[in-house]
């Protein structure tokens, strides 16, 4: 949107889905001027399935890293 140059880079994305989270690296095309990220429509459409098997609590194949805690409200 900026107009700045787009560099391929490997990020991590954080996926919310009821109340699981879910982390992922995958390939995006980063802004270098303002950070913006822009991922391909298969990306996308793996968001949409990773977030939509959250909400089920459906986390075969996904690795536990950890727990996730919230402060105050």
């Amino acid at each position: 949107m900026c107009g700045g140059e787009l560099v391929e880079k490997t990020v991590e994305k954080l996926l919310q889905g009821g109340n699981n989270t879910a982390t992922l690296k995958v390939a995006a095309e980063v802004c270098i001027k303002c950070g913006e990220r822009l991922y391909s429509q298969e990306t996308v459409q793996q968001f949409e399935e990773i977030r939509a098997k959250l909400e089920r609590e459906d986390v075969s194949g996904f690795k536990p890293v950890g727990h996730s805690y919230r402060i105050g409200a």
